[in-house]
């Protein structure tokens, strides 16, 4: 029977949010996936700014289209971006955005072992 544990990011400080510094790929680390286990991600963005900025998350790898998701989060606002997908096999998932340190990644995993 499989199990589920809560997680957080790891790369999060005790569950903190993790700013988006990184402007272009490789971005900022965000997680690493368990070697075995199956992770599945959820994730929200804060934009501290006062426009719109988009982030781009490399899921795994930095090969555009293929690893990228890129979305737009609208200024004072915080926005679900990863709803539940999938990582493994400790592959990283990290951020750029449009402009450094204006963007703040929250979220946690949860880690399905067999």
């Amino acid at each position: 029977m499989a199990t589920i544990a809560k997680h957080i990011f790891s790369a999060s400080t005790n569950g903190r949010g993790i700013k988006v510094a990184a402007t272009a790929t490789p971005g900022t680390l965000i997680h690493t996936a368990d070697t075995t286990a199956l992770d599945e991600i959820t994730a929200y963005v804060t934009n501290t700014d006062v426009a719109d900025r988009s982030v781009t998350f490399e899921m795994g790898g930095t090969t555009s289209p293929n690893d990228h998701l890129t979305l737009i989060v609208p200024a004072g606002e915080t926005s679900l971006v990863i709803p539940a997908l999938i990582l493994t096999g400790g592959v990283a998932l990290r951020a750029y955005a449009s402009t450094a340190n204006v963007l703040v990644v929250f979220g946690y995993v949860n880690r399905i072992t067999a």
